[in-house]
This record gives C-alpha cells, sequence and structure tokens, in this order.
C-alpha cells in the first residue's frame, strides 16, 4: 500500500479527538473513506452523505485533486494506513483495490474503529473468519457493502416470494448480464489477485441468494475468459444445491440482448423481472440519492400461473441509502450485533466453494463453523 505520510491523525493534519465506546445521543459518526476510484466516489461518498447521521470527514485517496473537486470540505490523505488509524474517524469504509481489503480492515480493527469493506469481503475464507473474529472481540462494527440488498429488483422479487406468487420455489436464477465486449485497462479486468467478474458480481449474486434461502448444500461453478484479450474471468455461472430447490447465479460480459435480472419458477407458477435497478446509473448521472424519482423503477414483475394468465405486478423502489442508516444505527446500538459480520463470512464460504468447483470440475460441499451455520 502506498505511503507518504506517517500514519495517524497527525499525518492527516487533524488534531486528535477523545472518542469514547459509545455514541452520544445526537452524535454523528466521522467517517474515513479510503479509495476514491469507481466504488468510492459513485456510491460511497454520495451514500454517506446522504445519511444525516454519518460524517464524511476524510478521504485517503492518491488523486487529491479529484477529491477536493467533489468534496472541497473533506480532509485527503495519499496513505491509506492514516486513515484507517485516525484518531478523527469513528468509521473506516474500505473500497480499494481487492487485495488490500484485509490488510486494511485488520488495521482499522486493530485501531478501534467500526469497519465497512466493499464487496468482496476479502479473498479467501481464512481472512473473512479472521476478521470477523477480530470484531467480535473488540465489540466493533464490521460489514460488507453488499448494498444490491436495497435494489428495486431484489426487494421486488423477494416480497414476491414472500407472498406465496409463485407458491414454494423450486428453480431460482439470478443474472448480471452485461455487454462490455472491450476489455477495460483497469485492475477489476487485469491478472491480478481478486480481480474478475466472479470476485466483482459474484458477491451480490450469492449475498441475495444466501438472503432467500440460507446456506446451501453444494456448490457448483464454472468461469470462463470470453472476450479476446481477456485476463480475468469474465463469465461466470454458479449452481447452488438446497433440497428440492436449485439457484442459478450468473454474470457475463457479452449479453447484448440483455437477459431477465430475475427468473423463478414455483410450484404454483413463474416469475419474472426483466430489468435491473437504475440506482447505479441515476448516481453515474449526478442524481442525489433521495431526489425525486430515486430508486424508482416502472419495469414491474411479471408473474405466470398455471392455467397460464399472466399478471402484472408494480415494483417496488430502491434505495441504497438504507445500507448506511443501517450501519448509523448498528454502530449506535451496545453491544454491537454481529450478525452482519457472520453473513459475510457466509457468501465468502460459498465465493470461495465456486472458485474450488471452478477449478476442480468437481461439486463442492460447504464446510462451516457452528456459528456460521444458518440461524
Amino acid at each position: 500500500m502506498p505511503g507518504g505520510q506517517k500514519s495517524g491523525a497527525a499525518g492527516l493534519g487533524v488534531a486528535p479527538e477523545s472518542w469514547g465506546r459509545g455514541m452520544q445521543a445526537g452524535q454523528r459518526i466521522r467517517v474515513g473513506l479510503i479509495g476514491y476510484g469507481y466504488s468510492g466516489r459513485t456510491f460511497h461518498a454520495p451514500l454517506i452523505g446522504a445519511v444525516a447521521e454519518l460524517d464524511l470527514r476524510l478521504v485517503g485517496s492518491s488523486a487529491p485533486a479529484r477529491v477536493r473537486a467533489d468534496l472541497p470540505d473533506v480532509r485527503v490523505s495519499a496513505d491509506p494506513v492514516a486513515v484507517a488509524t485516525a484518531e478523527a474517524v469513528d468509521l473506516v469504509v474500505i473500497a480499494t483495490p481487492n487485495d488490500t481489503h484485509a490488510p486494511l480492515a485488520r488495521a482499522a480493527l486493530a485501531a478501534g474503529k467500526h469497519v465497512v469493506v466493499d464487496k468482496p469481503f476479502t479473498l479467501d475464507l481464512a481472512e473473512a473468519r479472521g476478521l470477523a473474529a477480530a470484531a467480535r472481540r473488540g465489540g466493533r462494527l464490521l460489514r460488507v457493502f453488499h448494498n444490491r440488498r436495497w435494489d428495486s429488483d431484489y426487494l421486488s422479487v423477494r416480497q414476491a416470494v414472500a407472498e406465496g406468487r409463485v407458491g414454494r420455489v423450486r428453480h431460482f436464477e439470478s443474472h448480471f448480464d452485461r455487454f462490455r465486449p472491450e476489455v477495460r485497462d483497469r485492475w477489476r479486468e487485469g491478472p491480478g489477485p481478486g480481480s474478475g467478474i466472479w470476485y466483482d458480481l459474484g458477491p451480490h449474486l450469492v449475498d441475495q441468494a444466501l438472503q432467500l434461502f440460507g446456506l446451501p448444500d453444494r456448490v457448483s461453478a464454472h468461469l470462463a475468459r470470453l472476450r479476446p484479450g481477456a485476463q480475468a474471468d469474465d463469465w461466470a455461472h454458479a449452481v447452488l444445491d438446497y433440497p428440492g430447490l436449485r439457484v442459478v447465479l450468473h454474470a457475463s460480459m457479452l449479453a447484448a440482448g440483455g437477459s431477465p435480472r430475475f427468473l423463478v419458477h414455483g410450484e404454483a407458477g413463474s416469475l419474472i423481472k426483466h430489468r435491473a435497478d437504475i440506482q447505479e446509473q441515476q448516481l453515474l448521472a449526478g442524481v442525489k440519492p433521495g431526489a425525486a424519482g430515486w430508486g424508482a423503477d416502472p419495469d414491474g414483475l411479471e408473474i405466470h400461473d398455471a392455467t397460464g394468465r399472466v399478471a402484472r405486478a408494480p415494483a417496488l423502489a430502491g434505495d441504497q441509502r438504507a445500507f448506511y442508516r443501517a450501519v448509523a444505527g448498528a454502530i449506535a446500538r451496545t453491544p454491537v450485533d454481529q450478525t452482519e459480520a457472520l453473513e459475510a463470512v457466509r457468501v465468502m464460504a460459498c465465493l470461495e466453494a465456486a472458485l474450488m468447483s471452478a477449478r476442480t470440475g468437481t461439486s463442492v460441499r460447504l464446510t462451516r463453523a457452528p456459528d456460521e451455520r444458518d440461524p
């Protein structure tokens, strides 16, 4: 990780401030954001800024001019460890390349900070378990940025399944299919550790599936490089095995015509959600979270019953601000709930099992510690 300044508050030019273990009523949570690339700039900074209980104080970035242009009142440091350990920070948000997630989170937890880590949590299950244990020992909040739990498409499908609109689910498909035929010059598509589409989109697909159905018994997966010049996997297909249920998770970069975002078959009918949530596009267009039309989804659900009749149901609105609202609420309570950290470990277990399956060509049975099992 790049250096350049001394670690700690002094390296940031911030006077040390005392900070107790609990929040006082009305006190804002001071946030340090490490990384101001695509994820930090597009998602984290706007969503943090939209939550009244959070106060973005510091940003760790190698592009200070870009940060200051967007956030003129926020201090900037070139040293990520300085932000992770700064006295002036209560919550550290890590939006850096995937192979730096674990060491930065470890440093922040050791400094007594609450931590949010962008997905994927870590590069392997052992690292994830170690961080969850460190957060538990220190009584600190540790969450992974599974923001897609608050997408309109997922929320709408989850509600329809819970209401029994298709009966007991037997087949569930979730797709992130895009058309990007040119390989981009960025670390996510390079040959380094933590790159590739499975680490990029797989965490969202797996997390949503586990929220709906819990941990599977087995995972089978295939990964491929299909675009000319691809240096990392750009096609992923995984199947999660449950008793009486199969969950198909798919991501690709060569799907010009697209595919349904969700396809659900149950004992009483089928459900299709064609288009994906629009919040990412809104953020890229400069729409502020919470503005008029934020998260609105004109693409409703298509529900087929056993007689062939088709019903339409409006989609729920998405709102990823709920992620950081939940973070702020959890920090304000003591003791800190460790459920989310364990859920992140479960996601990592499935991601790792899929990688093992793709390497070995076998179906991989999940192994889990007693506290990692579904409640």
